[in-house]
């Protein structure tokens, strides 16, 4: 049984015990107890209801655990819980559910959803650097978990390859061609040095335009190489170019007037004059007095693409620096007419590199940074992609490169790696001596032990944990829950022989839930992006 499935049917007892409606009940759920408690769910329900029921929550949560009694062992604590035990059967069903594969996490009610993902969309003037790491992890974590639990989520790469910084990176790549210096406010890394370096010499009749669109072309080869050494393939690089070929901005600028979200004023034309401007703080321009389109009228135009083309969800990934804008598209979007259940953007902070006892300083405009792919270079991409996944996209990442090249259980990458490398080759071992890694055992005739239990336990509780990652939009709650399955795991493997060959079915039911362990770390990972070697 899932354990969203028996939080399910404990909330329908709970409804129909004390004669309330499904949105009465909306905040039951199932929680883990601290450890402290000898218990494997806590109900803290009878806390909250008290004020719905007019009864003390204490009085609540006896009546509760009388009506879960006896399908489930209840007690009840102050100043409310209500904490239970699952059977024994309970645990084996869900972990042969687990080990069945993928299908167990899929969730109906995500059927619906068809999510746009865009994320990472560095301008093609650089290499891509270390928060645009975080943001590929972030997203791409995402996506293929909302995709395990049954959602239609599509990743998506926003290339502006159009405007000011297009032209200035066109002509700081005339200029190291020519062997002069780039604009005072070009582009100044050794980067460009090496697109000149390789041009052939007919570029000297090339026009600025030329330059850029070269350069643009390069730079998109190298994020493209990036982002598939880093684990992440998009599912559509989106150029800007496109939206003006499509004549979209116009259409997004008719659409907005028709519903008298834009207005002219001084030779320009605004965005503005309706309530639903109230997410933002003024009005803003939309077309230039001389004509030309701002950066806005543009992300408006590429937004309603996205919409056209049938997304119902949009999550933007946006670096800190972005913060000032969502306000603005916020507005944009509500203006086109979507809820703002339509319309996410996620905000990640920055990545600080420490070495040694040193923070590293960098530049990009002066070209003084680390790029990702010599960060990849000099860690893994496995090291670099749960570093990143490691804290949430709200807080400031410190990304510690000693540690994170370490081959020891110091590194929190290596600690869950090893776990699924381990236990591969205890299976391997297992089959050396001949004993059948497939052998069944009777459940009713098992009675787990303290370690076995808070493993099977914690197995139970990855589906929730994964619809925690979709839900507040962050994979770092299972950089977390790995941690902790495979510390429980360290635990067992310490006190318990695996293969007890006077004991066959304990031996084919530690095995069986070795087997239910290994799937869940190999999922896991590969959530996050990160390989799960065999041996290590």
């Amino acid at each position: 049984m899932k354990l969203s499935a028996l939080e399910a049917e404990l909330k329908e007892r709970a409804a129909r015990a004390f004669k309330l409606s499904a949105d009465q009940t909306a905040a039951f759920s199932l929680s883990a107890p601290p450890p402290h408690i000898r218990a494997d769910i806590s109900i803290a329900w009878p806390i909250s209801a008290a004020k719905l029921l007019k009864r003390p929550p204490l009085k609540i949560a006896e009546e509760l655990a009388a009506v879960l009694s006896p399908d489930f062992e209840a007690g009840v604590i102050a100043p409310g819980f209500v904490n239970i035990n699952l059977k024994t059967e309970i645990l084996f069903e869900a972990l042969r559910d687990i080990i069945s594969g993928p299908a167990y996490f899929n969730n109906p009610a995500r059927a619906g959803q068809k999510i746009n993902l865009e994320f990472v969309s560095a301008n093609p003037t650089g290499p891509l650097h270390l928060a645009s790491g975080r943001g590929a992890t972030l997203g791409d974590s995402l996506v293929k978990i909302l995709r395990l639990l049954g959602a239609g989520a599509s990743s998506e790469f926003y290339v502006n390859n159009m405007g000011r910084q297009v032209d200035l990176l066109g002509r700081s790549l005339k200029a190291r061609f020519e062997g002069t210096e780039p604009p005072e406010d070009g582009y100044k890394g050794a980067y460009l040095k090496d697109i000149a370096a390789a041009m052939s010499p007919e570029a000297s009749g090339w026009t600025e335009k030329q330059f850029s669109e070269f350069a643009v072309a390069r730079m998109l080869l190298l994020h493209k190489a990036d982002m598939s050494a880093f684990g992440v393939e998009f599912d559509r690089w989106f150029l800007e170019s496109e939206l003006h070929a499509a004549d979209a901005p116009r259409k997004a600028l008719e659409a907005l007037k028709s519903r008298g979200m834009a207005y002219e004023k001084e030779g320009a034309v605004w965005f503005g004059g309706s309530s639903e401007m109230s997410s933002d703080d003024k009005d803003r321009v939309l077309v230039k007095s001389d004509g030309r389109n701002t950066y806005f009228l543009n992300d408006i135009a590429y937004h309603l693409n996205k919409y056209d083309r049938g997304f119902n969800l949009l999550i933007d990934i946006w670096g800190a620096d972005h913060h000032g804008y969502v306000p603005r598209m916020e507005a944009a979007v509500s203006a086109l007419g979507k809820t703002s259940g339509a319309f996410k953007v996620i905000i990640h902070q920055m990545v600080i590199l420490k070495r040694g006892e040193a923070l590293v300083k960098m530049s990009k405009r002066e070209g003084d940074f680390i790029s990702l792919k010599e960060l990849v270079e000099e860690v893994g991409a496995d090291a670099c992609r749960f570093f990143f996944a490691m804290r949430g996209p709200n807080t400031h990442l410190i990304f510690d490169i000693d540690l994170a090249k370490k081959r020891s259980n110091e590194n929190p990458v290596y600690y869950v790696q090893y776990v699924h490398a381990r236990i591969c080759s205890i299976f391997a071992n297992a089959a050396e001596k001949g004993v059948d890694v497939k052998a069944g055992f009777e459940p009713a005739e098992i009675t787990f032990n303290p370690e076995e239990r808070a493993l099977a336990l914690k197995l139970l509780w990855f589906e929730k944990t994964l619809e925690t990652c979709a839900g507040d939009f962050s994979p770092h709650y299972l950089t977390t829950y790995l941690t902790e399955l495979s510390a429980l795991f360290h635990s067992f493997y310490t006190k318990h022989k695996v293969l007890v060959p006077e004991e066959p079915q304990t031996t084919a039911m530690r095995l069986f839930l070795l087997k239910a362990v290994k799937a869940v770390i190999s999922e896991g990972l590969g959530l996050l992006g990160v390989s799960s070697p065999e041996k290590m």
